[in-house]
């Protein structure tokens, strides 16, 4: 393939504008916050699952311990009904009044086994409570950290979008005048190697950095002027100027 001289030289601005682009595109999809952001959001989703678990145990306890607290009223509301017949003097039969007496003692024992039950599920629903608390905590601190990362990703990304509108602008007028075979040559290796063009410079290719051989440089620097010459080992353009050291 033959090209202008200068145009293989403008080559290179097209494909530094490219490479530019091509970093801004890599560094706004992997921003710090973006990693951090996927992160929290991942626990947070899990911690929403958790949330709901422990809100469910919390639910469950509560109807428990009021459950509780209601059969502890009531065995306690009989046993002061029978001492207050007893204490009146209601009782007068001695049978009736002797198992009154082990009523009583039966009461006193279902109410010590009930508020043992009682304390145990008061203790139960204060730890779930807990549990709940310190998720729901959590979650407010990774609703704050999401907020904060997502703001700085979103200023981060419209600076990387107004730098990479530039290049994209500043593209049109470099490719302006190319042959039509050059840059079409020049597109189809920039899509295969990221960069399509490199510099020659002191007998090393810019694009895959490797140093070309006696032969290699003597063919070069055989060929016209106007011949587009390709790396052998990365097949890229290679554009000479002054500084290739032949």
């Amino acid at each position: 393939m033959k090209a202008d001289p200068t145009h293989q030289v403008k080559l290179l601005d097209v494909a530094d504008l490219d490479s530019r682009a091509a970093q801004l595109r890599h560094q706004r999809a992997h921003l710090p916050e973006l990693a951090e952001i996927a992160t929290l959001t991942a626990e947070r989703t899990a911690l929403t699952d958790q949330v709901r678990d422990a809100r469910i145990v919390v639910d469950d306890l509560t109807v428990e311990q009021t459950k509780a607290d209601r059969e502890v009223e009531q065995v306690r509301t009989r046993r002061e009904r029978d001492r207050n017949r007893m204490d009146s003097g209601q009782i007068t039969n001695p049978k009736d009044l002797e198992r009154m007496q082990h009523e009583l003692v039966s009461l006193e024992r279902r109410i010590s086994t009930l508020e043992d039950a009682e304390l145990e599920v008061m203790e139960a629903l204060e730890e779930a409570q807990q549990v709940l608390d310190g998720l729901g905590i959590r979650a407010e601190d990774i609703d704050a950290r999401l907020a904060e990362l997502t703001t700085q990703r979103d200023e981060k990304q419209a600076a990387i979008d107004a730098s990479l509108t530039e290049v994209q602008a500043a593209r049109g007028p470099a490719t302006e005048g190319m042959p039509d075979d050059l840059m079409a040559l020049y597109e189809r290796l920039r899509e295969q190697k990221g960069v399509g063009a490199a510099l020659l410079r002191a007998r090393q290719c810019g694009g895959c950095n490797m140093s070309l051989d006696a032969s290699e440089l003597s063919r070069i620097r055989s060929a016209p002027a106007d011949e587009v010459i390709r790396c052998e080992e990365c097949q890229r353009i290679l554009v000479r100027t002054d500084e290739s050291g032949l």
